[in-house]
């Protein structure tokens, strides 16, 4: 019997001190089907055609820079590494990585840090510009400026923390009806077993749509900064 609910998202268990769950962040790979290696191949395909329509619209985003063509790919491998690990936490007895604020702000703080680093180097005036909105009256501006400061300074933790809480959500609302099967009479577990479905169904979507998220807020965070 689960002694705490929240046990499903130890990363504890270790072998000669090693925290072997977080091997699960990295065996993505092996889940991909032999036959994506093969070219032609409908799995190579999809995925090209999905990696496609992301780098269009990263680029848009983008404007049209001369590196903007290539900058896109950082935001797609980060979608497709978060995308890799949310699905792998869907799996029966797989640890989920990304419902830890340690791997979520270890993506989004670096990142963040390296475009503002970036921006008041190399565009001081145009970052400076972003402090203060057009229009805004002069006995405002100071309220403003740490207004906006406050909200950029909080963005690498609301990227981490709103990935971190979804996976957390889900997972623990699976598991606490999951729980409920034992002492619940026989003739509703049909009704149990269609909503777990409906569930993970709902995870699916999560998954993908929280991945997507992440690199478009990335996405918009970079473009801010030219």
């Amino acid at each position: 019997m689960m002694t705490n609910l929240f046990s499903i998202f130890d990363p504890s268990i270790n072998l000669f001190n090693l925290s072997l769950n977080w091997i699960s962040t990295f065996i993505g790979i092996l889940f991909i089907p032999y036959s994506f290696w093969l070219i032609p191949n409908r799995h190579y395909i999809f995925w090209t055609f999905i990696l496609n329509k992301l780098h269009n619209e990263f680029k848009t985003l983008l404007g049209n820079k001369i590196y903007s063509s290539s900058s896109t790919f950082i935001f797609i491998s980060l979608f497709s590494f978060i995308l890799f690990n949310n699905f792998l936490g869907l799996f029966p007895y797989i640890f989920t990585s990304t419902s830890h604020l340690t791997l979520s702000l270890s993506l989004s703080l670096p990142l963040w840090l390296s475009f503002m680093l970036y921006g008041w180097i190399n565009n001081t005036n145009h970052m400076f510009s972003h402090m203060i909105p057009q229009g805004t009256p002069n006995i405002l501006m100071p309220f403003m400026v740490l207004i906006e400061t406050i909200s950029n300074i909080i963005r690498p933790g609301t990227l981490a923390v709103r990935l971190t809480a979804n996976m957390i959500a889900g997972h623990l609302l699976m598991t606490l009806l999951s729980g409920t099967g034992s002492i619940m009479p026989s003739f509703f577990i049909p009704l149990l077993i269609i909503i777990q479905i409906l569930l993970l169904i709902l995870e699916s979507a999560v998954a993908i749509i929280q991945s997507y998220v992440i690199a478009i807020l990335s996405t918009l965070y970079s473009s801010e900064v030219n």
